[in-house]
């Protein structure tokens, strides 16, 4: 391939458009099985009529190609009913289609000639977002090149694509990243590049952390993996404040299924405190299990006063409960614990608590706390991946309604090991339990705060919370003077910096938020914060 005999441009001849279509054959037939195959071997796309094809031809033949098109419905309109919710504020946005390429040119500049003359038809028709069907098989590929995904993967069988955009503003680094892949760079060396995280998860790991994930997995069922897991729980509660904990795979969500299921066993009504998209959660799985509550709901961001609470636990019998979020991360907010816990207790009423953000990053005293759920990231610093439930009770009953998985008792019954374990992901937790002072952590995070939300006074963003309340491990900032929380994320991903702005609740509230948890230097900090105020 000779790299001066390859053009680009716009097909326009009848030659060109039957090799588009034989091309988009061999691609989403044979290659990628989305369509049945045909004795013809040709492919004519259902919007071919309206499609703008640009190809890439090596002498006469047509080795590479992308459709465009800014006619409603996109073909994503029929995957995804409610597509405008997942997009980010554009006027004119345009769906690329089809894109595809030999295979003995897919290592060259053929496709940074397409994106580059894709971005040039995008700049003259007007067109300020980009959206594609990304195949699954190509993810890390699109997502180096700054496409974001956004939606659930659409598709069936082994034709499976993950809908994602990306602002043709963004030409320059796409082209920049295309240029190093078609000079042979080696795009897991490239994808293993440094960000620096302030995501409240997951966090940057340790080289022990990372050296305990990386070594060969072994049984559950040894006596050294129950060793291991007896005394990472016995480290994790010591940590907590807590009597008893069950470690398991899963998420936090899991864990708190878990937990809606010990809550509502009786029946007895309880109490669900929402102020953020988390608690708000919390009352969605308690709604799930068919068990009556009712839900304290103030705004986000504002602090419950404690004769609200009061009020509201009186109007519950003995035996109810109340559920909250310690952190609350979607704002950065701290609700009460010893104070709530002490009204539930005096009432004969069950405490139970969210303190997946709160664990490993401010001291927590969970003894008196009935259930509480935290996981193997964010403050404990261990890969994500392993959630935890704290309980009072040594013993607790097994629920024989409901599936094994989520029976709390049932993993009390069978020692920690009901269903098969990762022995990486915990022994990348007992090694971060061993090697972090987590006192020390609580205090650099405390003054990493202090210190960041002075640099900030001056900035053009205020700062949701402030006070005792507001927890130090979490900044949520509120963009002035109509500026875009979205496209400041972008930038600042673009310099390296990696902050929380993707999540649904942040977009429709233009906010950006600053996560401490992976304990960022002052000086990474003296950088972001003249980036922010640029």
């Amino acid at each position: 391939m000779n790299v001066i005999d390859l053009q680009c441009k716009v097909a326009n001849t009848p030659d060109e458009i039957e090799q588009i279509h034989r091309l988009n054959y061999r691609t989403f037939v044979e290659e990628i099985p989305q369509h049945p195959p045909n004795p013809e071997r040709r492919l004519v796309d259902k919007f071919h009529h309206e499609n703008a094809y640009l190809v890439i031809k090596d002498g006469e033949r047509v080795v590479g190609m992308f459709a465009m098109r800014d006619k409603r419905p996109f073909s994503l309109d029929g995957k995804l009913p409610d597509l405008d919710k997942h997009l980010p504020k554009c006027e004119s946005p345009v769906e690329a289609r089809l894109l595809a390429v030999e295979p003995e040119y897919r290592s060259g500049p053929v496709l940074r000639m397409l994106m580059d003359n894709a971005f040039e038809q995008a700049h003259i028709h007007g067109w300020d977002l980009v959206l594609i069907s990304g195949t699954t098989r190509q993810l890390r590929l699109y997502r180096h090149l700054g496409f974001e995904p956004f939606g659930p993967i659409v598709g069936t069988g082994d034709a499976l694509f993950q809908p994602m955009f990306v602002r043709p503003k963004r030409v320059a680094t796409v082209l920049t990243t295309l240029a190093e892949i078609s000079k042979k760079e080696d795009l897991d060396t490239a994808l293993r590049r440094k960000a620096i995280s302030f995501l409240p998860g997951p966090v940057t790991v340790t080289p022990r952390v990372l050296a305990a994930v990386s070594v060969q997995p072994f049984s559950h069922r040894s006596a050294l993996f129950y060793d291991m897991l007896d005394e990472t729980r016995r480290g994790v509660c010591r940590l907590a404040g807590a009597l008893h904990c069950q470690i398991f795979p899963g998420s936090g969500t899991l864990a708190n299924d878990m937990v809606a299921l010990q809550l509502t066993r009786t029946r007895a009504p309880g109490l669900v405190l929402v102020n953020g998209e988390f608690g708000k959660r919390l009352a969605g799985q308690a709604s799930r299990t068919g068990a009556p509550f009712k839900t304290l709901e103030i705004a986000w961001g504002r602090q419950f006063t404690l004769e609200a609470i009061r009020d509201a636990l009186d109007t519950l019998p003995v035996g109810g409960w109340v559920w909250w979020v310690h952190h609350e991360t979607s704002t950065g907010i701290i609700n009460p614990l010893r104070e709530i816990t002490d009204l539930a207790r005096a009432r004969q009423i069950t405490p139970a608590v969210d303190a997946i953000s709160s664990v490993g990053n401010i001291s927590v005293d969970l003894h008196d706390i009935e259930f509480a759920t935290a996981v193997s990231g964010k403050g404990l610093c261990g890969y994500p991946g392993l959630g935890i439930v704290f309980h009072r009770a040594g013993n607790i009953e097994q629920r024989l309604d409901v599936p094994s998985y989520l029976d709390l008792g049932y993993w009390i019954r069978q020692d920690g090991v009901g269903f098969t374990h990762s022995s990486n992901l915990l022994s990348a937790l007992a090694t971060s339990l061993t090697e972090q002072d987590f006192p020390a952590r609580h205090k650099v995070i405390a003054e990493r705060d202090a210190w960041l939300r002075e640099a900030l006074a001056e900035s053009r963003f205020d700062i949701l919370t402030h006070g005792p309340n507001a927890c130090p491990a979490v900044l949520t900032l509120i963009p002035r003077s109509g500026l875009s929380a979205w496209d400041t994320g972008l930038t600042l991903e673009n310099e390296g910096f990696v902050l929380s702005y993707r999540s649904n609740y942040l977009r429709e509230r233009n906010w950006l938020q600053i996560s401490l948890m992976s304990v960022p230097s002052i000086e990474t900090l003296s950088t972001l914060v003249a980036l922010l105020k640029s």
